[in-house]
Parts: C-alpha cells; sequence; structure tokens
C-alpha cells in the first residue's frame, strides 16, 4: 500500500526478493499539471510495469474496500506513504501483521512530512523505521532503524532519494526478521515524539527577521516541493537554493560588500558575490541566494537574476509584495 515516488523502491524490492506481492493499493488517479491531465501514481506505474494487480479506492477504510483486500488474503500488508489512515479493520487482516516504512527515527517526526521537517529543523541526521502497524499515527512498536547524517546543504529531495532507497534495503531485512519469527517489538517513548504535519502555503514564506540558518534550511528543505518564496518590489520569487557565508572562503567578500554602511537590515540586499549569488541580510548574519524563479520565469543563477533586474545594494527582499 503507497502512492508517491519514495514508495516505489520498496514495491520493487519486494519484487526483486520474490515475494509474492498480491495486490497493490494506491490512492486514486488525480488531475496534476496546468492542463489538468489524469496522471496516474507512481506504485500504480510501476504496479502495472511488474504486472501485479492494482486497487484505488477512494476512502480505504469503506466496507467495500476492506472486503476486497479481505479476499486477496494476504499473509502481511506493508505499508509505505499510502496517504490514507488504515482503520483497525484493515489492520486485522494479514496473518503476520502490518508494517510500515516510516522516513524519521521515530518517535520524533511522526506524521505526513517528516523528510521535510528533518531538513527545515537543520536536524544533522535522520533515517528509516520499521514498524508494526497499529490504530494511531505512527506510534507502533518499532522492528528496525537504519541512520543516515544530513548534510549542512542537502535539500529534501536528496535526502528523499536516499531515504527511499534506504527503506526498500530495510524493508527486505524486515521481512526476513518477520518470517523467521524474529523480528523485534519495541515501544515508542511517546514522551519523545514530535510530529512533522503536511506542507502548507503559510510555511513557505520566507520570513527575514529569523536567522541566516534557520532561513537556509528553509529554502532547502522546501526543495522540490513546495519552494520557498519572498517578493521584490510586487514580484514574487521562488528561492531555491542558498548557502551560508560564515566558515566559507567568501565570508570576507560578503562582509566587505557595504563598507561603512551600518548592519544589513532584515532581508536588504548587501551586495552580488560574483559567481555565487545574492548576499542579503536577515536577523541573525548574512546568507547568500544562489538559485531562483522570477514569477512567471524559469530557475536561474541569482548573479544573472541580480544582472537582469540590475538589482542594488539597498534593495529589499519581502514578506508580501509591496503595495
Amino acid at each position: 500500500m503507497g502512492t508517491p515516488d519514495f514508495a516505489v523502491p520498496c514495491l520493487r524490492a519486494l519484487n526483486e526478493a520474490g515475494r509474492e506481492v498480491v495486490g497493490v493499493v494506491t490512492q486514486p488517479d488525480r488531475p496534476r499539471g496546468r492542463g489538468g491531465r489524469v496522471s496516474y501514481t507512481p506504485v500504480k506505474e510501476a504496479a502495472q510495469e511488474l504486472g501485479i494487480e492494482v486497487y484505488q479506492p477512494e476512502r480505504v477504510r469503506r466496507p467495500e474496500a476492506v472486503e476486497i483486500i479481505r479476499a486477496w488474503n494476504p499473509d502481511l500488508l506493508v505499508v509505505v506513504a499510502f496517504g490514507q489512515i488504515l482503520p483497525p479493520s484493515l489492520l486485522e487482516i494479514p496473518k503476520l501483521g502490518s508494517i510500515n516504512v516510516h522516513a524519521s527515527l521515530l518517535p520524533k517526526y511522526r506524521g505526513a512530512a517528516p523528510i521535510h521537517w528533518a531538513v527545515i529543523n537543520g536536524e544533522t541526521e535522520t533515517g528509516i523505521t520499521t514498524m508494526w502497524m497499529d490504530a494511531g499515527l505512527d506510534t507502533g512498536d518499532m522492528i528496525l532503524k537504519s541512520t543516515t547524517p544530513i548534510a549542512p546543504d542537502e535539500t529534501t529531495g536528496d535526502l528523499h532519494d536516499r531515504l527511499a532507497a534506504m527503506g526498500a534495503g530495510l524493508l527486505v531485512e524486515t521481512l526476513r526478521q518477520v518470517e523467521a519469527g524474529r523480528a523485534p517489538r519495541q515501544p515508542q517513548d511517546s514522551a519523545q515524539a514530535t510530529y512533522a504535519p503536511l506542507v502548507k502555503p503559510e510555511h513557505e514564506a520566507i520570513d527575514w527577521g529569523r536567522s541566516a540558518a534557520q532561513i537556509h534550511n528553509q529554502i532547502r528543505g522546501m526543495n522540490p516541493w513546495p519552494v520557498a518564496h519572498t517578493y521584490l518590489g510586487s514580484g514574487r520569487v521562488k528561492v531555491w537554493r542558498s548557502s551560508l557565508p560564515a566558515g566559507t572562503t567568501t565570508a570576507k567578500e560578503v562582509a566587505g560588500l557595504r563598507p561603512g554602511t551600518g548592519p544589513v537590515r532584515p532581508g536588504q540586499v548587501a551586495g552580488v558575490v560574483r559567481d555565487i549569488g545574492i548576499a542579503a541580510g536577515t536577523g541573525e548574519g548574512l546568507i547568500l541566494i544562489e538559485e531562483v524563479q522570477p514569477e512567471n520565469g524559469r530557475r536561474m543563477r541569482a548573479v544573472d537574476f541580480a544582472r537582469g533586474r540590475n538589482l542594488m545594494p539597498g534593495e529589499a527582499f519581502a514578506v508580501g509584495p509591496c503595495p
């Protein structure tokens, strides 16, 4: 049971390991893109390629959906980023139980967007947890964990791809232990739990009063979706990539951009660092904006954007458009 790209490596790993996948349950096909063209979920595409039966209920908790899955008579349910909460009537069907592959080190970052929030919050490590499912939201007993560091400039997209591959490997090992009857059941410490809610539009806007490190983490955490944004004048600007000058070879160059003018205000442009990006003030320190996308435009290097707009020191980015 899964829907997005993240779940595809797990499905392929089950197939390659010789497991009999009797059926795949995924979300219904939805219109996507500007043209509203209906497209298959990534898991559906992979399942059809592998010749596996696909079922797409609007609500998996409805009795008719539960009965269709019951008729498959599965030994095990494997759930990876499915997108719906499973009812107890479904979890009790498989003989060996129901297993979830979750992209965090539980009990931290329970919920829908664990990869996004680990990056946004500046975590230095994360990982994959397999667990026995219960009626709660990512609250079941843990089986296995695999840990990986998060690099200082790594984006959600970069981390997503690594964790997807890790999840597939950990799932195969988890199934080996389940089959052998030695899969552990380690209860989660709910006192240590944190929550990773869905990313919403209000999380995209850059608050220049925050520190440079916090803004940098937000920018990389929103890449490739939904992308952090700011405004310059009346135009909305998506910010795809950034970096922090402190401790780098550009630190002296950035510090000298506006000599004798006093501190740079949050959002204010200090200048353009050649071949790197736009240096802007924050609530604490400077940040280098490296890649942007102007409204109705294409992604480009921030230095090219600054040159084309004739961006001058003293201009400022803002949370919303200027009136």
